[in-house]
């Protein structure tokens, strides 16, 4: 017997977690993952997420993300995001997620191409404090299940509705399972590109799979790449410098360490720069140095990116650091409305996964977990609030036979695995490529060539 829920939402980051939260408790929720529950990207996020500090603020705030976003910004996605954030970071705190504070007020920082300190953050570990404090509350609720080193491997879907999907499981069998409705929450595609800050396993495999049925993308070419990473000859997931380190004061130098840049230009403009400046010095890297940062105690500011950049053998205290740019974020996506609904009936994304237009062609800095929180907790909302035309849909248990029949499964598909999710990336590779090739005098649609 097939099993079904009312809900299955794939991915265990702040986007799946907060949709799950905000979903009714009488509903069965399914989540699955493809790896553990904390190794998604929202566990990685370092500096912060933005909120409005008060109305005088928001023209600035609003601006601050057109002009990132190249103002190729949805304005209304823009609009909406940040007359959440207030409620969204109150919601966070009633959770009890920690921010930090100075003088008992909360701590708000500034990162590149900001006006105003609007940010919050927790040490260098923001991600992880939220990320983590959501899916404590995930797991302790009676009608969430959850399971882990689980693979979507494709949707069912018929007359574009999706009904189900079919799963890899933790010991490599494939099962159908069926919800009437699905929330897309997998992350970016950072794991299809050599030099990345993601996960190598967040490969995009909504997009893959939203590609195959036909279901609407946007700006998939738009891919944002970190100023700041670690640079290591060695293959493998780079480690990020927190944009915050710059807006509390580091700066850059080149191989003679002169400096040659202002360090709180928007992420595509400064990785420009950067890139320019390293082919000027034929080198890999340009120099950070953390030494100019005066006005805080990085040990204590920074106390992850400190740890690692010693475990590297670099003392941000003493030395410079090396750093390069990398694949980050992926501002395209399956395109959704303001309440998170595909092109595919019954069909939801959010997070990385999704593209509302909020980023444009280029995300501010710290808007990613906010942007993630509001449109999930929208998508969530959404569903509740249509509750009575989902209780209608009746989803069948089916044979394989009958699946083949209905959905047009063909099974042979998934007997080499790994060939088919790397037909997924060559396909996401393909469209980004084809995108591009018709906007070439877009030059921050290149640099993500330049991270393999």
């Amino acid at each position: 017997m097939n099993k079904s829920y009312d809900i299955i939402v794939v991915g265990t980051g702040v986007a799946g977690c907060f949709a799950a939260l905000n979903l009714p408790p009488d509903k069965s929720v399914l989540i699955i993952t493809k790896a553990s529950l904390l190794d998604s990207d929202s566990y990685l996020a370092q500096g912060g997420i933005c909120v409005l500090k008060d109305e005088e603020d928001y023209s600035l705030f609003f601006e601050d993300t057109m002009r990132a976003g190249h103002y190729q910004n949805n304005r209304e996605s823009v609009e909406t995001m940040i007359r959440s954030s207030q409620t969204v970071i109150a919601d966070l705190m009633a959770y009890g997620v920690r921010f930090s504070c100075q003088n008992g007020e909360l701590s708000y920082t500034r990162e590149g191409a900001h006006q105003a300190n609007r940010i919050l953050h927790y040490e260098d570990i923001t991600g992880q404090e939220i990320t983590g404090t959501l899916l404590r509350h995930v797991i302790e609720k009676e009608n969430i299940a959850i399971r882990e080193h689980t693979t979507m491997i494709d949707l069912l879907c018929r007359e574009n509705t999706c009904e189900g999907m079919i799963l890899k499981t933790s010991t490599g069998e494939y099962e159908p399972v069926f919800a009437k409705n699905i929330i897309l929450a997998s992350g970016g595609i950072g794991g299809i590109y050599k030099h990345t800050t993601n996960f190598s396993h967040i490969t995009g495999d909504s997009i893959g799979i939203a590609l195959k049925h036909h279901i609407q993308l946007q700006n998939i070419n738009l891919i944002q790449i970190h100023p700041t990473t670690l640079y290591s000859p060695k293959p493998g997931r780079r480690f990020l410098i927190s944009e915050s380190v710059r807006g509390e004061g580091a700066l850059l130098y080149n191989k003679a360490k002169e400096r040659f840049v202002n360090e709180l230009l928007a992420r595509d403009v400064l990785t420009n720069k950067i890139y320019k400046q390293m082919k000027k010095d034929k080198m890999p890297y340009v120099w950070l140095s953390m030494k100019d940062i005066t006005k805080c105690d990085i040990r204590k500011r920074f106390p992850n990116i400190y740890r690692h950049c010693l475990m590297a053998g670099y003392d941000a205290l003493n030395e410079y650091i090396p750093v390069v740019p990398a694949q980050h974020y992926f501002m395209g996506g399956i395109r959704v409305d303001l309440n998170s609904k595909t092109s595919m009936k019954h069909l939801y994304a959010v997070g990385e996964t999704c593209c509302n237009g909020v980023h444009g062609a280029n995300r501010l800095a710290s808007n990613s977990l906010l942007e993630s929180l509001v449109f999930a907790k929208r998508a969530a909302r959404t569903i509740a609030d249509n509750q009575q035309a989902s209780e209608g849909r009746k989803i069948e248990s089916l044979s394989s036979k009958k699946l083949e029949d209905v959905y047009g499964i063909d099974w042979n598909t998934y007997d080499h695995i790994d060939s088919y999710f790397s037909s997924l990336m060559e396909n996401i590779r393909g469209e980004i490529e084809k995108k591009s090739r018709k906007e070439l005098h877009n030059e921050w649609n290149y640099n993500h060539f330049k991270c393999g």
